[in-house]
């Protein structure tokens, strides 16, 4: 009983995160129209760091911040400068529900970058399941059409990058410090967006400015309810609430961009978001997987711009 409670708190948190996250995407592709993705994310960038800095005061390890690992480091810290730059352009160009269906391919592409990286042994099953999410992603891109534009390569690259490094990160991640893997991608965003920026940068009213800071404040809150979920509930129970934000995509593209999900989206993350709830069950199960790549990749897949859930969950446990 005591578990059945403790699961269903941390779905509940799990969901308030999610349209959090959700509200956060509106306002990603609203200021998306009128500006270039770098200038957004560098700015929320610098309106986080603070936030992020406070949590990290209290990492008590001592060492330096040198990497054991600098290579995979580097590649991790490219693969998330790439996801957040492509993200947020593909939010701006892209109905939300597309988007959306697109970026959730992340479990499918983790499962399948984790053989060569990991040396996880993939059976018949998960097998299947990544060749019909792909389907469903082919379903989405719709390749003989005209509809096919940056935007979706975007999200596509958007969900490659986010997986790479989310794969990264499970294979280094026991031996690399965690306030080395947080801030260097937030070090990145900010040094080669910086050096990007006065050749995309527009003057941006008080307003929009304060839409800036609401995307790194519900970026920050909504990863507090995300650790506040895996606490409470097992891995298996929280995962799949991210498809919740497949409604508030629904919603919010109704209500303010007046866009309506055509039936080739919708069927396409149907099979993306089948094919990704059963790799999570696989996963869940003991023998299945040596590694559990998808379960221990606890970020939001499409989050460019703020610290891995994984890592700030593991530094709260090293710093006890």
């Amino acid at each position: 009983m005591i578990i059945v409670k403790s699961n269903l708190r941390g779905a509940l948190f799990a969901l308030i995160a999610f349209a959090i996250y959700s509200t956060h995407d509106v306002f990603v592709k609203f200021l998306g129209g009128q500006y270039s993705p770098v200038q957004i994310i560098f700015f929320s960038v610098i309106l986080s760091f603070p936030l992020i800095a406070m949590m990290l005061i209290g990492d008590r390890n001592d060492g330096n911040l040198r990497p054991k690992h600098p290579w995979w480091t580097l590649v991790r810290t490219v693969s998330t400068l790439i996801t957040g730059v492509t993200a947020f352009y593909a939010f701006s160009v892209l109905p939300l529900a597309q988007t959306y269906a697109i970026l959730f391919a992340a479990p499918l592409l983790i499962t399948l970058l984790a053989i060569p990286i990991l040396g996880e042994k993939v059976g018949i099953r998960r097998g299947l399941a990544i060749v019909v999410g792909l389907a469903g992603v082919m379903i989405v891109l719709r390749p003989t059409g005209a509809e096919l534009g940056l935007g979706h390569l975007a999200a596509l690259a958007a969900a490659v990058c986010s997986s790479l490094a989310s794969v990264i990160v499970r294979k280094i991640g026991q031996e690399e410090r965690s306030v080395v893997l947080l801030l260097f991608p937030m070090i990145a965003n900010f040094v080669v967006l910086g050096f990007a920026l006065p050749f995309v940068y527009k003057p941006m009213p008080i307003e929009h400015l304060g839409m800036v800071a609401v995307i790194a404040a519900f970026g920050f809150v909504a990863s507090l309810f995300v650790i506040a979920a895996y606490r409470s509930a097992e891995a298996v129970i929280v995962a799949p609430m991210q498809y919740s934000q497949m409604i508030w995509a629904a919603i919010f593209g109704y209500l303010i961009f007046n866009e309506t999900p055509d039936r080739l989206t919708l069927i396409g993350a149907g099979v993306i978001m089948a094919s990704g709830l059963y790799i999570v069950l696989r996963e869940s199960r003991g023998k299945v997987s040596k590694n559990s790549p998808v379960l221990e990749s606890r970020t939001r897949h499409e989050t460019g711009t703020l610290p891995r859930i994984s890592l700030l969950l593991r530094r709260e446990k090293g710093s006890k």
